[in-house]
């Protein structure tokens, strides 16, 4: 039986996962898996465009899974969910991008958002938000994960 790969949006914050201690395996492993097919990765210019300054290894891992990647555009309707979510207070403004990363992933139909963002994106008490929003406004709810959370754990 064949399946289908998931659709997942990956925020910058996986990217720069993969350097950093805390979060370097997991992020590994996901895009491993991205490699491997399981996964099917929806990238923004959003994403390059907050790599632009980072440490030529990240940007290099960026290349290196872009050409695999789906490319979701920003879209008016993309701004105008991030909108509804600065609306609904679910970020403040200062966080917009984050707010974007959100919209981007939903309207481009992605089941899962994985970042490492715990105070803006994977957050308790603001997934439900996010989601209320996005079923408010004829968008599906999104599965918002870390890495940790997605990946294959072997027994």
């Amino acid at each position: 039986m064949s399946t289908r790969p998931v659709r997942v949006y990956a925020d910058t914050s996986v990217y720069g996962g993969v350097f950093d201690e805390e979060f370097a395996e997991p992020s590994r492993l996901f895009f491993d898996e991205v490699r491997a097919g399981r996964f099917r990765l929806v990238i923004s210019p959003l994403v390059g465009d907050e790599l632009k300054d980072a440490p030529e290894r990240v940007q290099a891992l960026l290349a290196s899974v872009r050409a695999g990647a789906e490319v979701a555009e920003v879209t008016e309707d993309v701004v105008r969910l991030q909108q509804a979510y600065l609306t609904a207070r679910i970020v403040g403004a200062k966080w917009e991008t984050d707010a974007l990363h959100v919209a981007i992933a939903t309207v481009s139909g992605c089941a899962v958002i994985v970042s490492w963002n715990f105070k803006h994106v994977v957050n308790f008490e603001r997934i439900p938000l996010y989601n209320g929003v996005n079923l408010s406004k004829g968008y599906a709810a999104i599965a918002i994960h870390t890495p940790q959370e997605v990946i294959v754990h072997e027994d």
